[in-house]
């Protein structure tokens, strides 16, 4: 700790936290605040994301995190951050808020609609690489329709990474991977794309500047060191999106081994030298934080936030349990699914669906095929085991379309993110892809991504190259099972039948589904 400590703070979709690392890439001190986006009344499909209580939520993340660690405040070298992907916000002449929304807002289905039938869409996608259902074009065009005033007198946009890197240092900036996920950017160019700006009525003055990962761009407000405890002036660094930097976390600043990085959303990815874009819009490619690479990714919609949701909803006993024993609740909860066999005992997990970026519907959630003659062996601890099972399904699902687009033979996993932290959910990826899976010593690897960006804008380290050597490790491999991996390859196909037969119930409109991206 003699060069002096990282801090990282991440907005992810369930959660905002603050890591404190060391030059080596060592966790030193992390807190953590869960919160959720709420609807807005008579708006279909809306989500605010909540500036004034998240930004509170942040700092009180970074004052634990530095009381945790005993460290003074002077002892931050650099700050950096990182978030979802696709949340954006706007701002008036002054810098002040104007308007937010998480990721998974889906508010704009008219708008998509009309994107999709005038073939806009399908252009965007050309250019940008991702769909419109979640991205900015069609809730910028929303906004025009439904609070024109609002965006008149807007005069910035940015994503919410790039919000929390203004609160930090009052500069408007991004890099390529965060902005990358607006859905308006030219993707080979990785930068803002005229085309599309002038196809939502916008001014490319609105869009910030682009800048690569790494880059020091200012210090640390007096305000907001006032809120968050720190010193004044300390390094703010640019650093990217979540996923792109939970890549470099584990490692992967080239073309290598097929990652999952299982957070609240499960993102699948592969990096490419190429722009390369799916023909069928089923997956998205995005800029990587690395020059001249980029990802292609698939996600698992809400797969950590289903284990969540089960803790919250069925597990107050258990939770009381794992306090008395002083053990987290979810190592206490893989402990009770793994003592279920490979197939739950028959209950299937219906969560998220493999993702098709021009349709994505998800099937109302669901658990099928409980033995009530047989409540022993199908109840919670079968649930829990399922929910894991259908997660990997979904990895498997991902894997075959990356193999298939990118042509590239896959033989290895990595796996980071909460979801590595057991040991029941690595073993299932790894007996349902069949292949072994490493798993990083430190999971958080979208925090450190972003805190060997931040060590390299103060220079200690000459290039990320050079920062990944020093700071990512591997603490062990796991193997898949032959047997496991048999009755696994049957039973992802009885899921993949069950899922869609579950689906076709969503789209009759008999029951809810999970979420259904906007104009689908």
């Amino acid at each position: 700790m003699n060069d002096g400590l990282l801090l990282a703070i991440d907005a992810g979709t369930g959660s905002c936290r603050a890591l404190l690392f060391d030059s080596k890439g060592n966790l030193v001190a992390s807190a953590q605040r869960e919160y959720s986006h709420h609807a807005i009344p008579g708006v279909e499909g809306s989500q605010q994301f909540d500036i004034d209580a998240n930004w509170k939520l942040i700092c009180v993340c970074v004052r634990e995190a530095m009381s945790r660690s005993g460290s003074p405040p002077d002892a931050v070298r650099a700050i950096t951050a990182t978030s979802m992907r696709e949340g954006m916000v706007l701002y008036d002449a002054r810098g002040r808020e104007l308007w937010a929304c998480p990721n998974v807002d889906a508010r704009a289905a008219r708008q998509v609609e009309r994107l999709v039938s005038s073939g806009a869409a399908a252009e965007i996608y050309a250019h940008a690489g991702d769909w419109v259902a979640i991205t900015a074009p069609a809730r910028l065009l929303w906004i025009a329709e439904n609070e024109p005033e609002m965006l008149a007198s807007a005069e910035h946009v940015t994503m919410l990474g790039d919000w929390i890197i203004y609160r930090l240092s009052g500069e408007f900036v991004t890099d390529p991977s965060l902005g990358s996920s607006s859905g308006m950017f030219e993707l080979r160019d990785r930068s803002w794309s005229p085309y599309i700006i002038e196809l939502c009525g916008l001014r490319e003055a609105m869009f910030p500047q682009v800048v690569e990962p790494g880059q020091a761009i200012g210090g640390l407000t007096v305000a907001a060191a006032a809120d968050i405890g720190l010193r004044p002036g300390t390094p703010v660094v640019v650093a990217g999106a979540d996923t792109q930097l939970g890549l470099v976390g584990i490692g992967l600043v080239a073309p290598g081994p097929f990652a999952i990085v299982g957070g609240t959303f499960w993102q699948h990815t592969m990096v490419v030298t190429e722009p390369l874009i799916d023909p069928e819009a089923r997956l998205r490619t995005l800029c990587h934080t690395v020059p001249n690479h980029w990802m292609i990714e698939g996600l698992g919609f809400y797969s950590g936030l289903t284990l969540r949701w089960f803790r919250d909803a069925f597990c107050e006993s258990d939770k009381a349990v794992a306090a008395r024993a002083g053990i987290d609740v979810y190592e206490y909860l893989e402990g009770l699914a793994a003592e279920v066999p490979a197939g739950a005992n028959g209950v299937l997990g219906i969560f998220s669906n493999l993702m098709d970026a021009k349709r994505w519907v998800h099937a109302s959630p669901a658990f099928m095929q409980f033995d009530i003659s047989r409540p022993e062996t199908s109840g919670k601890k079968e649930c829990l085991r399922a929910i894991e099972e259908s997660a990997a399904y979904v990895s498997r699902g991902h894997l075959e379309l990356i193999r298939e687009l990118t042509a590239t033979p896959i033989d290895e996993v990595v796996l980071a993110g909460g979801a590595a932290n057991g040991t029941l959910w690595p073993q299932i990826v790894a007996d349902v892809l069949g292949l072994p899976v490493r798993i990083p010593v430190v999971t958080e690897s979208t925090s450190l991504g972003a805190a060997a960006y931040a060590a390299l804008g103060v220079g200690m380290y000459r290039d990320i190259d050079e920062a990944v050597a020093g700071i990512v490790h591997f603490d062990r491999t796991v193997e898949p099972r032959s047997a496991e991996h048999d009755a696994y390859e049957q039973l992802y196909e009885q899921w993949r039948a069950v899922y869609a037969r579950a689906l076709e119930l969503s789209e009759a409109g008999l029951i809810r589904p999970l979420w259904r991206a906007a104009g689908t």
